[in-house]
This record gives structure tokens, C-alpha cells and sequence, in this order.
């Protein structure tokens, strides 16, 4: 990009401060009114919710802060890419998205819209277009080269169905073909796509897995959502209702950069968790002791409503036999009597502080963007290095704390 380019481009960063999600809403429409298609491949819960349009925003905006140097926006790239790869997302895809961003850009500025102005953004959009196939294409010859990889989507079996709370049930999935399957680092995710009557398309979702590596099936663990009605619980809600044992859904493979750093086995982990963020956590913690002999303290802390909707709580007593060093506090909301580890509230950290402010512990959230926020400043105020704490915010990234 030339400099005048350059300078065209970051003069449009107040207007998309202040008007990024006006520009990204109309871009959405704009695109799903003449590639009525692509409702298929993106989650139309996100669309309606307005994540989708939030999160796509921050980062038109990240790129134009950072148009001299994009290069400090890899770890996004990063996260983003196993977000597309996980969709089955090609090269195509991003002259399709181009078109309609230019567009977009042109006719909500209107007579601002200069042609200077649509040929830098034209520009700095195939830069960046050039930036993400390229990590994409990395990703999914790292798929495909993986033992039991494969890109794409592929069926697999309902072998059981496990309920293991009043919201929460696991599905064990395993591959038709009866082939190998790729292993996943703990902490990632595989999308899951099934048709929705109530919206006649074809829908993907994420789900983490929630058990550590066996190369024999995966696990997901789903929970069932009050709203029916929204997009966003609707996958959920038909495989609690509708997949039995013995039906037939398809996934893509292992995906996300949000893993356990088996560098830093040796020393103490905490893992912080709220509702249905245990489950990526619960892999983590499995791999951690399993796969593992941890002499390092080991701390499990999580929140729910009550021991109701509470899912493996069994399974984390097992895992507490199997390694002393895991230590189990529980917080609900709504306790009923009084009983060893558990705590009436919501998660609160300062309460145990003196249980989870270890030397050079690593850290680990889940959770609703609220809940990671709260804990994530609690324990930087508290003088953990940032760079010790990891988290994953469910949906797309709208949390910029690091």
C-alpha cells in the first residue's frame, strides 16, 4: 500500500469507531440478501444476537489501527482462522465477503465514499484477505497431515447419550466410516452442523470437547437452552430433543488455539469456570492428571446455580482420587445446606484467595465475557502476570483484556 493509502485508510478510524456495527449490520444484510446461501455456513444465533456484527467490527477496526504493521494482530488471525477452518471456510469464500464489504463501505458512506478512498480499503481488504488464507491453508494442511485428519465435514454416530445434569448431556460421537480420528489438544473444540426445521437452513455450532484425547470418539457435553425460540439455542436444543443413539450428525475436526500449555505442566494450574465453560477446562484438567503424574497443586473452581444443573461433580472426585493435588471449590448459587467445598454465591475468588494466588501458577477461564472479565482483573490486581492467564469467551470474540 502506498502512503497515501495508508493515511486514507486510518482517517476512517472514527467513523468506524463510532459507527462500526451500523457498517458491519449493513454489510451482513447486504451479503445474506444476495448470497442467501451463506446462512448455512455462518450461526444465525450470532446474527440475531448481534455478536457476529460486534465482534466483525472490533476487528475491521484492530486492521486499520494496524494497517503499517498487521502483523501484531496474529494471535487474532490465529483465533479467527480455527474459527473458519472449523466452518470448512475456503479462499472463495473471502471474494464474496470482499465484494460486499466494499459495497457496504461505499454506500453507507455515501459521498465520503470517495474512489481513493474504496480503492485503499479494496487494497487493505486483499491484503488481509492474502493474510488469513494463508494461515488457513496452513491450518488445514496441518488437518489433513495429523493422523485420523481430515477437513471438511465427516459423519459420525450417536454411540451414547449420557445425561449428566438437568441442562447438561454428553454425546459420544464416533466416525461412520469406522476410520481413525485426530487427536485434539485439551482445550479444543469440533463444529457440529445439523438442519433446523424452524429456520429451514442448515446450521453449524461449536462444542467443545470434553474429555481429553482418546483416538476413539469425541465428546461433547451440550447444555439445553430456556429460549427456544433464539437461533442460538437451537442446535442445542435439537440434539437434547432429537439425536438419539444411532443417528447420524457430521463434524469438522479438532479446532481453537484456547489449549492447555503442556510446556508448563510442572507447575500449578488453576482452572476457573462458570456454567457450561467447564467443559473445555474438564479436557485440560483430565489431560493434566491422566497423561501426567502432577506434584504441582492442581485447583478446580467453578460456579453454578446449584447441584442440580452441577455435571460432573462425580467425575471430578474421581480425578481427586487418582491425583491429591486437585483441590475442588464449588460455588452455588442457590445451596441448599451447608456442605465441604462449596460456597453460597457466585464465583468469588477473593473469598480463596489465598487458595488460588500461587507462584507462578498458570491460569486458565471459561465463561460468559462478564465472568472472565471479573476474574481476569481480580487476579491482575491481584499481581498475576497477564501473561499466565489464558481464557476463551463461548461465541465470537468480543474480550480484548491482554
Amino acid at each position: 500500500m502506498t502512503e497515501k493509502q495508508i493515511k486514507l485508510i486510518k482517517g476512517t478510524i472514527p467513523v468506524l469507531k463510532e459507527n462500526g456495527i451500523l457498517l458491519t449490520k449493513y454489510f451482513y444484510d447486504r451479503m445474506f440478501n444476495h448470497n442467501p446461501e451463506l446462512k448455512h455456513i455462518f450461526n444465525m444465533g450470532n446474527q440475531k444476537s448481534g455478536k457476529q456484527q460486534t465482534a466483525l467490527a472490533m476487528a475491521v477496526l484492530a486492521y486499520a489501527e494496524n494497517i503499517e504493521n498487521p502483523s501484531v494482530l496474529l494471535n487474532v488471525v490465529d483465533h479467527i482462522g480455527h474459527k473458519h477452518t472449523s466452518l470448512d471456510i475456503r479462499p472463495e469464500h473471502y471474494q464474496i465477503v470482499g465484494n460486499h464489504l466494499i459495497s457496504s463501505i461505499k454506500e453507507v458512506l455515501a459521498e465520503a465514499a470517495t474512489n481513493e478512498l474504496l480503492e485503499a480499503w479494496n487494497i487493505a481488504y486483499n491484503q488481509l484477505a492474502d493474510i488469513m488464507s494463508n494461515h488457513e491453508t496452513s491450518l488445514y494442511n496441518a488437518k489433513v497431515n495429523k493422523p485420523g485428519g481430515w477437513t471438511g465435514w465427516r459423519p459420525f454416530e450417536v454411540r451414547e447419550k449420557v445425561k449428566e445434569s438437568e441442562e447438561i448431556t454428553s454425546f459420544y460421537l464416533y466416525p461412520i466410516d469406522h476410520g481413525s480420528i485426530a487427536s485434539h489438544l485439551p482445550g479444543q473444540y469440533i463444529s457440529v452442523r445439523l438442519f433446523l426445521p424452524e429456520l429451514n437452513l442448515i446450521q453449524p455450532r461449536q462444542y467443545s470437547i470434553s474429555s481429553s484425547s482418546n483416538g476413539t470418539f469425541y465428546r461433547i457435553s451440550v447444555k439445553r437452552e430456556k429460549h427456544t425460540k433464539h437461533p442460538d439455542g437451537m442446535i442445542s436444543n435439537r440434539l437434547h430433543d432429537h439425536i438419539q443413539v444411532g443417528d447420524r450428525i457430521e463434524l469438522t475436526s479438532p479446532s481453537g488455539n484456547f489449549v492447555l500449555n503442556q510446556k508448563e505442566n510442572n507447575k500449578p494450574h488453576v482452572f476457573i469456570s462458570g456454567g457450561i465453560g467447564q467443559t473445555p477446562l474438564l479436557a485440560m484438567l483430565e489431560d493434566l492428571i491422566l497423561n501426567n503424574k502432577p506434584t504441582q497443586p492442581i485447583i478446580w473452581v467453578h460456579g453454578c446455580r446449584n447441584e442440580q444443573v452441577h455435571a460432573f461433580k462425580d467425575r471430578l472426585t474421581e480425578l481427586s482420587i487418582i491425583s491429591p493435588v486437585l483441590q475442588n471449590h464449588l460455588f452455588y448459587e442457590q445451596l441448599e445446606q451447608a456442605e465441604h467445598g462449596i460456597t453460597s454465591g457466585v464465583v468469588n475468588l477473593e473469598k480463596i484467595q489465598d487458595k488460588v494466588i500461587l507462584n507462578e501458577a498458570k491460569y486458565y477461564i471459561c465463561g460468559p465475557s462478564g465472568f472472565i472479565r471479573k476474574h481476569y482483573e481480580f487476579l491482575k490486581d491481584s499481581g498475576v502476570d497477564i501473561e499466565a492467564i489464558y481464557y476463551e469467551e463461548f461465541g465470537p470474540a468480543s474480550l480484548s483484556l491482554n
